[in-house]
């Protein structure tokens, strides 16, 4: 087969947020496309008219921009909904070719016959010869005999005996099909050649491929990538991790980061690295070089990986990526509860928030944060009219609130308000007191950001400014006297 007639797809089902194991999916199936100069197929899996919505079919298309594959990267979107005709016919001819029976068994039926809640089924209705029915559940009739052996490019080819896999429904008593038939039909319609998708799906591939072959075709190219786990080694649950792509674009992760930590969840770059740019993984990633075993989805080293981009960006880019921040675009804080992500409102009034202002501090921040959501505690105080300072901070510094009278006399009399006269004032300061520049500065920081950690004290004293220093000086100096 020709490099041009590789065709790939990526199938989400629009029913909630964008699940990050979806998200590496994506991007496995995109680097391939690339690679091999295929074609890369969005699928929309909507049939479940119950939990599909169209602003989750937005989302998707939004959450795929983000990561960098944008409508010109893919073919569609296309949607399940559209090949019902297609499912229908695929379901008769299985029927009228003896691949298939209708069954009118329940499940206390089963059960009934079997004696054991966990039996499968058992064929019952494979000889009765029903016809099309109310009720009636259209099943696929599984050869007996020999084993069906998926040919899997990440594990190899496992083996999968016939006679266990029971008589499965293809379609159910109304007539509309199941996942199992409704996927098949799909990637023979649209030409997909090659499916890459969770390990979580094995289970459902000779049961697949043995409905390609049943409908005459070849199946494709299979390669089933391993789980998304948490520490504890468990399956990533959206009830239990955060695993929505939304809320961590929406924390301040950089695409490339994520893009680049995604792509090593089972699979690593040459040589000792593990930062490297998205052409390095185009040119040379192989999915027979996939580790099958579980992959730990390690927020940590996410977050790791994420402060290197950040520092690798120019201060331009930092600026530009900072901005949503800072300024918006923003949704309402109860739009953000209702949708479950969104980026919070900053805690400043929009007037006043000064670029001028942030430009002389992004440098410093730049190499202290890690997620672009915290520039905002790291550069509040310029742009609030008065802080709140943490108590936690407050009592530990106040210790030592005893040098803010002074310090904020010594401020006052500087003639010149630059990082280096600051220091040393407060340097001789400290040092009449007994204190060592860090314990002097400590009730200084709080009393004047908020906080005990942030950007660099001087400069900050410096953007922000003699007047707006020596306030809350002199606030801070009134809240310790009592």
């Amino acid at each position: 087969m020709s490099a041009s007639a590789v065709r790939l797809r990526f199938a989400p089902s629009p029913t909630g947020m964008f699940h990050v194991g979806n998200a590496r999916s994506l991007l496995l199936n995109w680097v391939v496309a690339r690679q091999s100069g295929g074609t890369l197929v969005l699928r929309i899996e909507d049939t479940d008219a119950a939990r599909s919505r169209p602003e989750w079919t937005e989302g998707i298309v939004r959450a795929m921009a983000w990561l960098g594959v944008g409508p010109d990267e893919y073919e569609g979107p296309l949607f399940q909904s559209s090949y019902a005709a297609e499912h229908a016919k695929a379901a008769q001819q299985l029927f009228d070719t003896g691949k298939a029976y209708f069954c009118d068994c329940t499940r206390d039926a089963v059960q009934a016959r079997s004696g054991s809640q966990y039996a499968g089924y058992d064929g019952y209705c494979s000889s009765r010869a029903l016809e099309a029915g109310e009720g009636r559940a259209l099943r696929f009739r599984t050869p007996d005999e020999g084993v069906t052996v998926v040919k899997d490019l990440v594990r190899g080819e496992p083996r999968f005996e016939n006679r266990l896999i029971e008589d499965f429904v293809i379609a159910r008593g109304d007539g509309s099909p199941v996942f199992l038939l409704a996927n098949v039909v799909d990637d023979i319609a649209m030409g997909i050649t090659h499916v890459i998708r969770a390990e979580e799906h094995l289970p459902n591939a000779p049961k697949q491929q043995l409905l390609w072959q049943a409908l005459g075709h070849e199946p494709p190219t299979w390669a089933h990538t391993p789980i998304l786990v948490n520490e504890k080694r468990q399956k990533l649950s959206k009830r239990r991790d955060k695993v929505a792509l939304e809320m961590h674009r929406d924390e301040g992760f950089l695409p490339s980061a994520m893009r680049n930590y995604l792509m090593l969840l089972g699979w690593a770059p040459s040589g000792d690295r593990e930062i490297v740019p998205w052409s390095v993984i185009e040119d040379e990633f192989r999915l027979d070089q996939v580790n099958s075993a579980p992959a730990f989805f390690d927020l940590k080293k996410l977050t790791a990986f994420n402060g290197e981009y950040i520092r690798a960006l120019s201060l331009e880019e930092f600026v530009a990526a900072c901005a949503p921040w800072l300024t918006g675009p923003f949704v309402t804080e109860e739009e953000k509860a209702q949708a479950g992500f969104g980026i919070t409102v900053p805690p400043w009034r929009p007037e006043a928030f000064d670029p001028a202002v942030f430009g002389k501090v992004a440098p410093l921040a730049q190499t202290r944060i890690s997620l672009l959501s915290e520039i905002v505690p790291n550069v509040d105080f310029l742009f609030l009219d008065t802080v709140e300072m943490d108590e936690a901070a407050w009592v530990k510094a106040s210790k030592d609130a005893k040098v803010l009278p002074d310090v904020t006399a010594a401020f006052e009399a500087l003639p010149s308000w630059e990082v280096e006269p600051l220091k040393q004032s407060l340097l001789a300061v400290g040092e009449a007191h007994g204190l060592k520049l860090g314990k002097a500065q400590a009730p200084v920081r709080v009393a004047v950001t908020g906080r005990s950690v942030g950007l660099p004290l001087f400069e900050s004293l410096e953007v922000l400014g003699r007047q707006r220093t020596l306030d809350r000086l002199r606030a801070a100096a009134a809240h310790a006297a009592g």
